[in-house]
């Protein structure tokens, strides 16, 4: 199973990516933890990106995506994954479908987890208040304030996104502002469908094997088909000649039986001439 979560922040995305690592047995892939482990291990784009990130620069697309191509190789990624804070552009979706195309793989699934922004940001003030009450410090990234432009953030750059997998059929709205319970079993619910669906098309999928025989019958028969004529044209043409030689052999039987016929007539009439005057002085004999 090969997903990507899509929402804003405090859509609750984070929980549910763990609630499908768990249902799953897949893996689920940070861009920032996968950069900081590629730069670890000093791999040649964690190398690459190890220079970049200590100039301050943003990490190209092309590393980002040259990681996550190590990163989905590993023995670990092999029943799928699950892609958090990437992509987050339509050039990064781009390239990511260019990547896993190349690496014959395809995306299960986007879900979307749509969200009331005014909702967050009540939230995110309500959990702000209730920290300070108990006297400790509230997040810097835990703030109205810091909220607002992550959410501006996301329309601009991510928000786009949901009509690119739209576009594609990829794309699954999940209502983000149920219950967590909630959303775990629609999410569970919408993939489950998708499993049983890849099951019967593959199940459809015609058998290499029975093409192939079903193939070579084909051929055959065509095979035959077109000898068929050529067979029949032999034929005829050695019935042909068979008949034309009866024929011939009948003239020739024929000839010969005209030229015997006057004498044959002859010899038969002086026959009868001869014997009826026999049989006439033997009656006559028989009497006296």
């Amino acid at each position: 199973m090969r997903l990507i979560l899509l929402g804003p922040p405090g859509s609750g995305k984070g929980t549910q990516a763990q609630r499908l690592v768990q249902r799953y047995g897949i893996v689920q892939l940070s861009t920032g933890e996968m950069l900081r482990a590629a730069v670890a291990a000093q791999t040649p784009v964690g190398l690459k990106a190890k220079d970049i990130m200590a100039s301050g620069s943003l990490v190209p697309d092309e590393v980002v995506v040259g990681i996550i191509s190590d990163r989905i190789d590993q023995p670990d990624a092999a029943k799928g994954f699950i892609l958090d804070g990437f992509p987050r552009t339509v050039p990064q979706a781009e390239a990511l479908d260019a990547l896993l195309k190349h690496k014959h793989l395809q995306l299960d699934a986007v879900v979307e987890l749509r969200v009331n922004e005014s909702a967050l940001l009540q939230r995110v003030e309500t959990r702000a208040a209730e920290t300070r009450a108990r006297g400790e410090e509230v997040r810097v990234d835990d703030t109205p304030e810091v909220l607002t432009k992550r959410l501006a953030a996301y329309r601009s750059q991510t928000e786009p996104l949901i009509h690119y997998y739209s576009e594609r059929r990829k794309l699954l709205t999940v209502d983000g502002m149920m219950t967590i319970e909630e959303v775990t079993r629609e999410i569970d619910r919408i993939l489950t469908a998708i499993g049983a669906a890849d099951s019967k098309a593959a199940a459809k999928r015609p058998n290499p094997a029975k093409r192939s025989v079903k193939t070579t019958a084909t051929e055959t028969a065509a095979t035959k088909a077109a000898r068929a004529p050529a067979g029949a044209a032999k034929k005829a043409a050695r019935g042909g000649a068979k008949s034309a030689a009866k024929r011939g052999a009948v003239a020739k039987k024929a000839g010969k039986a005209a030229k015997r016929g006057p004498l044959r007539t002859k010899k038969a009439a002086a026959k009868t001439a001869v014997r009826k005057p026999a049989k006439k002085v033997t009656k006559k004999r028989a009497k006296g």
